[in-house]
């Protein structure tokens, strides 16, 4: 496994295991409904750089529209659609709420870590 592929691979988990303590402690108005949306694309991200280490440039775009289609999927209760309502481990993965406000916050997620990737590159080059 490269050093990139491994760093980003440690970052998938970390970010995995803060989204986790968010989902199961954290019980409050800001970090669970809105840091959480925004980490949940830098989650999906990491898992994907560690699978395409060298990067895509469309990436952190194509993640904020995948979320974006996972809440779309929300409002037509896709869930239930599915058939996997009753099982509570897809009905976290997949919600079972719409809010506009998550849309959002997929959009700062990918809108940060394009600026980060974005300023990464840059100091790359520099060295």
């Amino acid at each position: 496994m490269s050093g990139l592929r491994k760093r980003y691979a440690l970052a998938f988990l970390l970010l995995l295991g803060v989204e986790v303590v968010i989902a199961l402690f954290v019980h409050d108005r800001f970090v669970r409904p809105y840091l959480g949306d925004v980490l949940v694309v830098w989650v999906v991200y990491a898992f994907l750089r560690t699978l395409f280490p060298t990067g895509l440039p469309w990436l952190p775009a194509g993640v904020a529209i995948f979320a974006a289609l996972v809440e779309v999927g929300q409002a037509f209760h896709l869930v239930d659609r599915l058939g996997l309502g009753h099982i509570p481990f897809f009905r976290i993965l997949l919600g079972n709420t719409f809010d506009w406000a998550d849309l959002l916050c997929y959009c700062a997620g990918a809108g940060l870590l394009l600026l980060i990737e974005t300023l990464s590159h840059k100091s790359c080059r520099r060295r």
